[in-house]
């Protein structure tokens, strides 16, 4: 564990972030436990069900499927999710009411879509003889149950109001052509090599790399991925220019942080000294009741090139913090640097050329842990498969979401013309990220530009720490969902944010997944599949391994391939944070209309940082 680590967790890491009040409670450590637990017994029941012999006369392919498909399926996704949706449910957070009414609604919602797709199927094999395949079923049904589960905690769940975005269409004739081209070039090469008849795929499911699924359908988002990651290594090379060193403001909030401000504020000095421009540190000091303000104020007085002062914000909240430097900030340019980032020498130097081009709005780098602590390997990887691949290859379409705040460069006019950073909510950084990609203004991603940021050096502190993260999610999606329901055609609205919702969902459930495929596999309820355990395995290590070993080599990084096996088991934990950040969100009796709801016009003259 590294020496700040160590100190850091020595303090209280929880804040008034960790739980908004309006949105989110604290949940025990054992709420989680107690859904698997129900959840263990009621899939149980369900396979006893669909598997008895008056059960197998109703359900012939030992699921709750109501129609005849032709083919085998790896595992029985609709009584998994059935007994997800229960077992979530009864154990969310609200009054035993809403509740019961939150697991019904996902459950009977679930099963009667099913029924309808079941139905269109019996149709199909009545008047032409003709029926789905069993595994195409099971694959529409479990996307399906992802989106019920997603959108129903969005509707039942106290969620930030939605607010009018303004969205300013740009031309955008390449990122559209970009996307078709490699979306055929994915599809093309996925359908050659899913036609051709392999020795190494045969291998690879021996190995559970593949599981069930074909190599067509392994290979897809990869070969897409890696086009858009080419295309966007493209723009960053060919788009800089050579000298643009305007005056720079740099906001830190910094709430009991004595630990490391020392060492933040020198790194930034380094930069200031790299960059050869002006500077001005703004330390916004935000209620802390350690020796924060003192040793801030110290080190910027032997400061060699930068500039800044210590600004007290007595009111607690990390937005509270970011408003008020904001306010402060007299550059056309800002930086947000997180009071726990030590930025590399080369940061200012390398992100600011970007901004000589007028369309960008926002750029953000790679966050890499400072190494030695307990879950800084495992963290390496991650976030170089998220920020220094996919986040990377997103920006080759115009269509990255979110730069993470720990470093994050922005134009001063824009955030204070979207109301700056909103308050009482999860995810302000990608809040303003997005909505400035809304104004029509491109996010870039550099790859090099490499910033280390502290990785939490306990359980307890990570699993904070992710709850809020995970959260978040839910939080933009809720606020910003004019850009899913309005007419506006917006790649992030309309493909991201809900791919988004479905891969929170999809990571929420893949503990329980893995005791479902347990559970099939070890009492032969699907006697018919020889591939369950291949394929429950397939869902940890497979995709997942083969794009963290990808991203590594591309990052120039091949020490991180070392690290795979915590990456993997990380992963694991990870998910299980995200049922624990699910389980946290406040739920209510009555569903919201997402579609229909009220919009909150945000104007700088209004109320206007307020979830």
């Amino acid at each position: 564990m590294s020496e700040a680590g160590d100190k850091r967790d020595q303090i209280n890491f929880a804040s008034v972030d960790s739980a908004p009040k309006k949105f989110a409670g604290f949940i025990s450590v054992w709420r989680a436990p107690l859904v698997l637990l129900t959840f263990t017994l009621i899939a149980v029941a369900l396979l006893l069900l669909v598997n008895s012999e008056a059960g197998r006369a109703i359900f012939p392919n030992r699921d709750l499927v109501f129609s005849p498909y032709d083919g085998r399926h790896a595992i029985a996704i609709r009584a998994f999710l059935v007994a997800f949706f229960l077992a979530f449910g009864l154990f969310s957070s609200g009054t035993a009411l809403a509740r019961v009414r939150f697991a019904l609604d996902m459950a009977m919602s679930y099963l009667l879509i099913c029924a309808l797709l079941d139905l269109a199927n019996l149709s199909l094999h009545h008047w032409l003889g003709l029926s789905y395949s069993l595994h195409f079923s099971a694959i529409t049904s479990g996307l399906i149950g992802f989106a019920v589960y997603s959108f129903k905690l969005l509707q039942r769940g106290f969620m930030p109001a939605r607010i009018r975005i303004e969205h300013r269409p740009v031309k955008s004739t390449r990122a559209i052509l970009r996307l078709i081209v490699t979306l055929a070039l994915a599809g093309l090469t996925s359908v050659w090599v899913g036609a051709m008849d392999l020795e190494i795929v045969q291998t690879l499911r021996r190995w559970t790399l593949l599981g069930g699924i074909g190599p067509g359908v392994f290979l897809f988002l990869p070969v897409l991925f890696l086009q858009l990651y080419a295309l966007a290594i493209w723009d960053v090379l060919t788009s800089k220019k050579a000298d643009f060193r305007p005056p720079l403001s740099i906001i830190v909030p910094a709430h009991n942080e004595e630990y490391i401000i020392a060492e933040t504020i020198r790194a930034m000095d380094r930069a200031a000294v790299h960059y050869r421009g002006e500077v001005h540190i703004l330390i916004m000091n935000n209620n802390s009741t350690d020796a924060t303000e003192a040793i801030a104020g110290q080190v910027l007085g032997d400061c060699a090139a930068a500039k800044g002062r210590v600004i007290n914000v007595p009111l607690p909240g990390k937005s509270n913090a970011l408003n008020a430097g904001l306010d402060a900030v007299e550059t056309e340019y800002f930086i947000r640097v997180d009071a726990d980032t030590l930025v590399g020498e080369d940061n200012f130097s390398r992100a600011m050329p970007f901004f000589a081009d007028p369309r960008v709005g926002v750029v953000g780098g790679v966050p890499v842990p400072p190494g030695g602590a307990l879950f800084d390997r495992a963290r390496l990887l991650e976030v170089l498969v998220k920020h220094g691949f996919y986040s990377v290859a997103m920006g080759a379409v115009n269509g990255v979401v979110g730069i993470p705040g720990m470093f994050v460069v922005m134009r001063t006019e824009h955030p204070r013309y979207l109301g700056g950073f909103v308050e009482g909510m999860n995810g302000e950084d990608t809040d303003l990220s997005l909505r400035i990609g809304e104004l029509g203004f491109h996010s870039v991603v550099d790859p090099k530009l490499r910033y280390v940021s502290e990785v939490p050096a306990s359980y307890g502190h990570m699993r904070e720490q992710r709850m809020r993260w995970f959260r978040s999610v839910y939080h933009i999606s809720s606020r910003c969902r004019d850009l899913i329901y309005s007419s506006n055609r917006s790649l992030r609205g309309k493909v991201i944010l809900p791919y988004m919702l479905v891969n929170s969902a999809r990571r929420a459930m893949l503990i329980p997944l893995i005791l479902f495929g347990a559970l099939e596999c070890a009492f032969r309820f699907n006697p018919d599949s020889p591939i369950i355990w291949q394929s429950v395995v397939a869902v940890m290590t497979g995709a997942p391994a083969v794009v963290a070993v990808v991203a590594s080599l591309l990052n120039g990084v091949p020490r991180g391939v070392l690290a795979l096996p915590e990456y993997l088991i990380f992963r694991v934990m990870r998910a299980y944070f995200t049922l624990e950040s699910m389980l946290s969100i406040l739920v209510d009796r009555e569903a919201e209309d997402l579609e229909r709801a009220t919009r909150r016009d945000i104007r700088p003259e209004g109320s206007i940082r307020v979830a």
